[in-house]
């Protein structure tokens, strides 16, 4: 791509959350364009060149903002759209011989949707309870029944991250006008709506700790000057200001671990010059996260240092340094313990804690819950979410995406659940045949 196109992408998009900000219905209009542009895109070419990666990639960024500014048609619009996304693909391009681990994944989990039908509850919504619940590992296993196997170039994955990336560029500068004044929305050590764009914190974190690691990737392996590769590097990091003042962990504790294993695998693959630099721009990164950190303590009169040290305001260490998820974890496995057979059914979790507390409270942790809800099967559907991506590495080994793409996979489903579609179509892109061409 090159640098004039790919400034004019990132101004636009700058000034899209500029616009959408002040005029707040543009959201509306943005939320289904994406549709509609993507399907126009998708039937016009056939899916000759995989567009319905580009266009789920773009729908992965855009998630998060579009729920933030009520701009989404449809609450699980990223989660639906996916999946249609991916039937059309199929249906134009077909699908690998090495997607059967995915059908059976697909299949493990109908048996606790007729046990949840069998035991619903007369005041819930059972349509609604069901799709919410079950949407994530549906468009998970619809994602990657498309994309395993299928070829595509190290240059290819570079603009599926970019159009990952855009989107959140345009979060980012929304959620910086929403609260320009820093200090004036602070609260304490716990975590911040009024610093994330008045949405979800924990949604938020965890799009722009993606959106950190995609602008490293750029910075490292796709600029092709020194101001785009600053220019990249000031946008990661950016968002890892940005993603701090959430002050929600998981998102940005999974980014950092996304870039450490890129760093790494870039490393290993290096010829000594290569290991040279990557030395110097260790350094380099190691300096800015140290500024990053220190500006952003400095910002919230260290509040962010006692929040990921698990203290309180007073410096007190909490009692529960995970927010209540450890607590919710240890009462799925319970119920998996009560019901280890086919589960308890889908969403069942969440009505009995319902019942049990007097307050509606969602899992965090999609392995608990799958344990919890589908038993000894989701068991065997998590066996098959683990083991595939790693196997098929060993015959993908240029695949140098693949661990960052897997670890992002594992580390969300643990402290976001599949809430968004991120989870579902980043695992997907792991199970890409990445090759690289003659450049």
């Amino acid at each position: 791509m090159q640098n004039k196109h790919y400034l004019a992408l990132l101004f636009s998009h700058v000034l899209l959350g500029i616009l959408i900000f002040f005029v707040p219905f543009l959201a509306k209009i943005y939320g289904y364009a994406i549709l509609a542009i993507g399907i126009f895109i998708v039937v016009m070419t056939k899916n000759k060149n995989n567009e319905v990666l580009y266009i789920c990639s773009y729908i992965v960024g855009s998630e998060v903002f579009l729920r933030m500014t009520d701009g989404s048609p449809n609450h699980e619009f990223g989660k639906y759209s996916i999946i249609i996304f991916m039937l059309l693909g199929m249906m134009y391009s077909g699908f690998s011989k090495f997607a059967t681990p995915y059908w059976i994944f697909l299949v493990l989990l109908i048996p606790s949707i007729f046990i949840a039908a069998d035991a619903i509850a007369y005041d819930l919504d059972f349509r609604n309870k069901i799709a919410f619940n079950i949407s994530g590992p549906i468009c998970l296993g619809i994602a990657s029944v498309y994309a395993i196997g299928k070829k595509i170039t190290v240059i290819e994955v570079g603009n599926l991250l970019i159009l990952i990336g855009l989107p959140i560029v345009t979060m980012a500068v929304y959620v910086s006008i929403y609260t320009f004044d820093i200090k004036s929305a602070l609260i304490g050590t716990g975590s911040n709506s009024d610093l994330s764009g008045g949405f979800g914190p924990n949604q938020v974190a965890t799009i722009l700790g993606l959106g950190m690691f995609v602008f490293f990737v750029r910075g490292l392996l796709f600029s092709n000057s020194k101001f785009i590769l600053l220019l990249n590097l000031f946008i990661a990091f950016y968002f890892s200001y940005r993603g701090f003042l959430t002050f929600s962990r998981g998102g940005m504790m999974t980014g950092f671990a996304m870039i450490g294993i890129f760093i790494f695998f870039i490393y290993i693959h290096s010829r000594h010059s290569g290991k040279v630099k990557l030395n110097y721009l260790i350094i380099i990164i190691s300096v800015l996260f140290f500024l990053t950190w220190s500006y952003t303590s400095f910002l919230t009169d260290g509040l962010i240092n006692k929040r990921y040290a698990g203290q309180n305001a007073k410096g007190i260490e909490k009692k529960d340094i995970f927010s209540g998820r450890g607590e919710l974890a240890g009462d799925e496995i319970e119920m998996f313990l009560d019901n280890p057979f086919f589960g308890i059914g889908v969403g069942k979790g969440t009505e009995i804690r319902t019942q049990k507390n007097g307050y509606l409270t969602a899992s965090h942790d999609e392995i608990t819950r799958m344990l919890a809800e589908h038993g000894s099967l989701g068991i065997v559907a998590l066996l098959i979410l683990l083991f595939t991506p790693i196997l098929f590495y060993f015959g993908n080994k240029q695949n140098i995406f693949m661990f960052c793409f897997f670890m992002f996979w594992l580390l969300t489903i643990n402290h976001a659940a599949m809430r968004t579609a991120s989870p579902c179509f980043i695992y997907a892109l792991a199970l890409l045949n990445i090759r690289f061409d003659d450049k």
